[in-house]
């Protein structure tokens, strides 16, 4: 899957333009893969029969669901990676630990949920993060039919973006060790298997 939101932690930082993080944003909401992840919400949404009295069931049910999480991720997106970065000079990326013990990068890669860069490369509080998908939620309350309350927003915050965030940057953190290990365990086979 595509990954425009990490960096190598390990190298010098670089910081990156306004216009790097719209783009970075709008790779992430208009990339082939986001299709897929909007469907299996939408699927999910259809299967738990959340806002049956809205959007129904069937064919038009789904579509109404597939329409309103493409605009959660959406938002999800553009808030947290450009909006709120643009305008308060932050770094949307994750940097990527990338060493030391599997303890010790699973709790840095939890901990980027509050911490982050600046554009001058200092740590300090991932206000894109908490802000941006504050924002993300509140913006869905407008056209989420049946969840327009404050508890709905906070929950749509704290659950989906938040959350999904989370489990984002661990994945981030080790899918390339669980990607190289995987395929060298496969070119070690076929190299077995030609001799």
């Amino acid at each position: 899957m595509p990954n425009y939101r990490t960096a190598d932690g390990t190298v010098p930082f670089k910081p990156i333009t306004t216009k790097e993080k719209f783009t970075i944003a709008t790779k992430d909401s208009f990339d082939y893969p986001v299709f897929g992840t909007t469907a299996f919400f939408a699927g999910l949404s259809q299967l738990q029969g959340s806002g049956n009295n809205v959007y129904g069931q069937g064919v038009k049910g789904f579509a109404h669901r597939y329409g309103i999480s493409y605009a959660d991720q959406v938002a999800g997106n553009f808030f947290p990676e450009a909006i709120v970065p643009a305008l308060f000079h932050k770094d949307p990326r994750y940097f990527r630990k990338a060493e030391g013990s599997k303890k010790g990068r699973l709790l840095y890669a939890m901990s980027r949920i509050f911490v982050s860069k600046s554009d001058s490369g200092k740590t300090n509080f991932n206000s894109p993060e908490i802000l941006g998908n504050g924002l993300a939620a509140l913006a869905g309350v407008a056209y989420h039919p049946h969840e327009r309350t404050a508890g709905d927003a906070l929950s749509q915050w704290g659950l989906t973006y938040i959350t999904t965030d989370m489990l984002g940057q661990i994945a981030k953190e080790f899918w390339p060790d669980v990607k190289r290990k995987l395929f060298d365990k496969h070119r070690q086979t076929a190299s077995a298997d030609l001799r």
